[in-house]
């Protein structure tokens, strides 16, 4: 950057000044003095000598919240960047790692780290702060974590503030809602006992609440919360405000899925742990119905890094961040083929899936449903496969797919996020508009009249006059 850019006054160009030595002035100090005003390099005469204000320049790629790949690409052009800094905490770090760093300092998850703990997490991630950084970011990406969101469950629904507050409402036989009673609300309702403590994630299983602090505690509610019996034997016992699960305060949990007959937790460095449901090995180690003890899921999965969980009907999905790029694993059960490997057998270790790399698509996002699944690549395009009952695979029509497809229909649409029912599919665009496709009963889709008969809603929506499986898109997402 020149000095007229910088909006300081224009001077004369150095290369106008004749290098005329001084009796007064040794040559040693002329050559430092030409190495200052050319800025430590083979610049052009005149630039802003970056090397002279690193401090500045690491300020600038931190505030601007720099991504990993772009920190990268600056090291790859300039030896400025990848240079050593001599900065604390760690003198050897160039500008470009001491940005990631900091920016990772600013995670939630992050920050309780010992010093111990966050080298052990490089070497993990793959020996550079940039990858740490990768690796959070995704995770943010698909889980929306440290952000407000909202989560649908079988009968109740949750919403987490950006603040960390929790709001239930809807069915609570079992005490899901958190509020100390079985009473049914039905509008949001704060859970006042977890004052004082952040939440950045939550999952809804049926009849049963979990919920992720900051800290990576998790607090259970309602019944069945581990696939039988975390809490009293087959959910005999109701637990109606959240209670810190005890198995897991070894774990610092970043996200936890609840499937049919099984619960999935994912550690902060990127590991997964599974409770029940583990018979015959389906799921990589044998437990009995009603194990409360976590069990960490063998196989490709043990050293590789997990930024996403998803739980369907005794299936599970992994969303993984790998050197060569995001990928997706699957492990359980196989039938509709919502396992995705072109079959409909079971997987007792979890499986990469191999279209996503036929398909050249990067996978961030990944969404269970019951008998379905759905990914959002990197570009913006959505993929679904499974049981298509109802048309919830948005291919127009209801055959089961075994292997992930691309949703023809959205392909002017950049998605970034999907979330799945039983047999709905819901996709959010980069513009903020929802569609919807699948099952219409009851009104679930958001469509403002009957659809085939189906039970209609009156919301502020885009009707389509087509068939229930056909694409509809909604109001635009808030």
């Amino acid at each position: 950057m020149d000095a007229e850019a910088s909006g300081a006054s224009p001077s004369i160009p150095f290369h106008n000044i004749t290098d005329q030595p001084l009796s007064l002035i040794t040559p040693l100090q002329q050559s430092l003095q030409r190495c200052q005003r050319l800025g430590f390099g083979n610049v052009h005469p005149g630039e802003f000598p970056l090397a002279t204000k690193p401090s500045i320049v690491l300020h600038v790629l931190t505030s601007c919240d720099m991504d990993p790949e772009d920190l990268a690409h600056l090291e790859a052009t300039c030896k400025f960047f990848r240079q050593p800094a001599n900065f604390l905490p760690d003198f050897e770090l160039s500008i470009s790692e001491l940005a990631a760093l900091d920016m990772c300092q600013k995670r939630a998850v992050f920050k309780p780290m010992t010093i111990e703990d966050r080298e052990m997490f490089k070497q993990r991630c793959g020996g550079s702060w940039k990858l740490v950084l990768r690796y959070l970011l995704a995770g943010e990406t698909c889980c929306r974590r440290e952000k407000s969101q909202a989560i649908a469950g079988p009968g109740h629904s949750i919403a987490v503030t950006a603040s960390g507050a929790v709001y239930t409402f809807g069915a609570n036989s079992s005490g899901q809602l958190g509020h100390g009673n079985q009473e049914e609300e039905w509008r949001p309702r704060i859970i006042k006992s977890l004052e004082g403590i952040r939440i950045i994630q939550a999952a809804a299983g049926s009849g049963c609440t979990m919920l992720i602090s900051d800290a990576g505690r998790v607090y259970a509610l309602g019944k069945d919360s581990f696939g039988e019996a975390e809490f009293g034997a087959q959910g005999s016992k109701v637990i109606s405000k959240p209670q810190l699960v005890e198995s897991l305060k070894g774990i610092y949990v970043v996200q936890a899925a609840i499937g049919n007959f099984f619960t999935a937790v994912l550690s902060r460095e990127g590991k997964v742990y599974t409770f029940s449901w583990g018979n015959d090995a389906k799921l990589g180690h044998q437990t009995e119905p009603n194990d409360v003890e976590p069990h960490l899921l063998r196989g490709a999965l043990e050293n590789t890094l997990v930024v996403q969980i998803a739980a369907g009907y005794c299936y599970l999905l992994a969303l993984a961040c790998e050197p060569s790029g995001m990928s997706v694993y699957s492990v359980g059960c196989g039938l509709g083929g919502k396992l995705g490997h072109g079959s409909r057998t079971d997987e007792r270790y979890p499986r990469l899936i191999e279209q996503f790399q036929a398909l050249n698509l990067q996978p961030m996002v990944v969404a269970a449903g019951a008998w379905h699944a759905a990914v959002v690549g990197r570009d913006g395009r959505v993929c679904t496969w499974g049981w298509g009952r109802y048309g919830c695979l948005g291919h127009g029509n209801e055959d089961c797919e075994s292997v992930p497809k691309v949703v023809e229909a959205l392909s002017k649409v950049k998605a970034v996020y999907v979330a799945t029912g039983d047999y709905t599919t819901f996709v959010l665009s980069e513009e903020g508009d929802v569609y919807s496709f699948g099952c219409g009963e009851s009104a679930s889709l958001g469509h403002a009249r009957n659809i085939d008969g189906q039970e209609g809603l009156v919301l502020p929506i885009t009707i389509s006059k087509k068939k229930k499986i056909e694409l509809t898109k909604t109001n635009k997402a808030t």
